[in-house]
């Protein structure tokens, strides 16, 4: 599969340059993995009333959750805007639908941190959970798992299951979505329960 959609004839330095940054932005994606299992593994100690590592969690990012934020739509939205305008990746209806939760995102989380208003995180919460939502019915299309729907099919070519990238054996670009989506919900969450360590 090439790296380049089928009607330009890209340099060798492009092809080379598009490669190394999809490996980049896997490599993220993998480290957002990590960071997803270490918030999960904290809230879940968190419910069985080990509060400790939450605790650690919220002065590590105390007042910097809407920046946190922000960084991870920014190159949500950026890597969304890489795979299609310069590997010319072809965005299927599902991908729009996470776009739609992702791109406003980028720009109101940046707006939020600049004005310090953590009140605004409750209310963007539900873009990252629809966002991650559509992600996983993206990843059991492209796994075989669902069929997809003829929209699909008509909307990009070999529709919603083609997978554009497949790094590390696993990473596609519904994974990296996922993952910035699970980030974006923790971090509006960890932005909404309060402004410092006694909101824990």
């Amino acid at each position: 599969m090439s790296l380049i959609g089928p009607h330009s004839q890209p340099s060798r330095n492009l092809v080379r340059v598009t490669h190394d940054t999809i490996v980049a932005l896997a490599a993220a994606g993998v480290a957002g993995q990590a960071l997803v299992a270490l918030a999960v593994g904290t809230g879940a100690a968190a419910i069985v009333g080990v509060r400790g590592p939450l605790r650690a969690l919220r002065r590590l990012l105390w007042g910097s959750e809407l920046w946190a934020a922000f960084l991870v739509a920014a190159i949500a939205t950026g890597g969304s805007l890489f795979f299609s305008e310069i590997a010319r990746f072809p965005p299927c209806e599902l991908c729009w639908y996470q776009r739609i939760c992702a791109y406003p995102l980028s720009l109101v989380t940046l707006l939020a941190a600049l004005a310090g208003d953590f009140r605004v995180a409750r209310y963007l919460l539900p873009l990252p959970v629809v966002g991650a939502g559509v992600s996983i019915y993206h990843l059991l299309v492209e796994n075989g798992v669902v069929g997809e729907s003829s929209a699909c099919v008509a909307s990009a070519p070999g529709g919603c299951a083609v997978e554009w990238i497949d790094e590390f054996g696993y990473v596609t670009i519904p994974t990296l979505a996922l993952t910035g989506f699970l980030l974006l919900a923790g971090l509006l969450l960890l932005a909404a329960a309060g402004e410092g360590p006694a909101g824990v």
